[in-house]
């Protein structure tokens, strides 16, 4: 009898655990703050360990907050879609009081997180989650132009590394603030592709055009290569202490035209199957891009 009530407490414990991870989808929090400590290293004069401890727990907190919110305010759309029926709210796991709680816990522990780094950080992080939950959220069953305003919290955290090392904003950290913001497109825009039906069923509006063409492809392709024009700049010398040297730079292009192969074949074949494709050598790129940064200032 004791064993059964210890096994039942331990299912107990692995599925909070579960609907923690899902409530703050931790593999998106855990990208973004692989971004923040990528921006970090690029502008630190020198590594500080318990900053890195900082800014990757707050940076988790506000992402995990963020997305916490979100299911909060959708809670009923997401229990129209296949996709997100599962998730802890509609799926009756977690109560949205619950869920609420969470989001405004992670948000002062991700403020108060990032504020010990510097103030700039602190506001950046709020401005992050503001306009995710406040702008972005509410948009997306209104107007494409949603995925313009989420683009900027998402293309946050790689510039937000950099503040937190420096406590400053200039060229440096808008470059890669712009690096990361036109990258968002294709690779959002790829994955809404995917999953137009459901958005459908919830009444998202997250293509460019509203539909599954080559309109939207060809806009796909545009923000591609203005990705790869801005990935590159900074091997010209322009762009303040942010530099990258030729090899890197040719690397880079070489991983943005792979890219930009793939943005075109969904111009060509216009199917889910070229769309998947496309997000995944998204999600490599912007991961391999910013280790080629790193590496190649400590190199």
């Amino acid at each position: 009898m004791k064993m059964a009530v210890e096994t039942a407490s331990n299912s107990k414990s692995i599925l909070t655990f579960a609907d923690f991870k899902e409530i703050t989808k931790s593999r998106l929090a855990l990208s973004v703050v692989f971004s923040s400590l990528a921006g970090y290293l690029l502008g630190a004069y020198e590594v500080n360990p318990a900053a890195i401890l900082l800014l990757a727990f707050g940076g988790y907190c506000m992402v995990g907050a963020s997305n916490a919110f979100n299911q909060v305010i959708e809670k009923d759309l997401d229990a129209l879609m296949n996709r997100t029926r599962n998730r802890p709210i509609p799926a009756g796991r977690m109560s949205g009081n619950k869920a609420l709680t969470l989001a405004i816990i992670m948000t002062i522990l991700g403020v108060v997180s990032l504020y010990i780094l510097n103030p700039k950080t602190a506001m950046f992080g709020a401005i992050s989650i503001f306009l995710y939950t406040s702008v972005y959220t509410p948009l997306k069953t209104k107007t494409p132009l949603s995925v313009f305003v989420g683009a900027i919290p998402g293309a946050i955290p790689f510039m937000l590394g950099w503040v937190a090392a420096t406590d400053d904003f200039g060229i440096e950290p808008g470059t890669l603030f712009m690096i990361q913001f036109f990258w968002q497109f294709p690779h959002f825009w790829s994955l809404a592709w995917m999953l137009d039906d459901d958005y459908q069923k919830g009444g998202f509006k997250m293509l460019p055009t509203g539909k599954k063409d080559r309109g939207t492809a060809v806009q796909i392709i545009m923000y591609t290569i203005w990705m790869i024009i801005i990935s590159v700049i900074p091997a010209f010398g322009i762009t303040g202490r942010l530099h990258l040297s030729i090899p890197a730079a040719v690397i880079i292009l070489i991983m943005g035209l792979v890219m930009l192969f793939y943005a075109v074949r969904l111009y060509e074949e216009q199917d889910n199957k070229s769309a998947k494709k496309l997000m995944y050598i998204s999600v490599s790129y912007i991961t391999l891009m910013q280790l080629v940064y790193v590496i190649d200032k400590f190199i």
